[in-house]
């Protein structure tokens, strides 16, 4: 497995969640941004490793600043709006 460099300023999120972007080949905080949290998040579910909604919210919330539970509650729809494109024009 590749060695998890990723997050180490980004208090937002567990080991769980930087395993997962890992196995989606993010292992940099420079990846991670380059890619942003909906890229970032349809790569980790690409990978096939049972990821949640909770990822989404915490890249979010980690490349924001803002709150997991606010990005959940304000930005849901934009999200998820913006996973289905993503996912339906690749």
């Amino acid at each position: 497995m590749a060695t998890v460099k990723i997050t180490e300023g980004l208090q937002s999120l567990g080991g769980k969640s930087r395993e997962a972007l890992a196995r989606a080949g993010i292992t940099t905080d420079a990846q991670l941004r380059h890619l942003g949290a909906v890229e970032a998040y349809v790569r980790a579910k690409k990978a096939g490793h049972g990821v949640s909604l909770n990822l989404l919210w915490g890249l979010e919330s980690a490349l924001t600043g803002i709150p997991w539970r606010e990005v959940a509650r304000t930005y849901r729809t934009y999200l998820l709006l913006a996973v289905e494109d993503r996912e339906r024009n690749g």
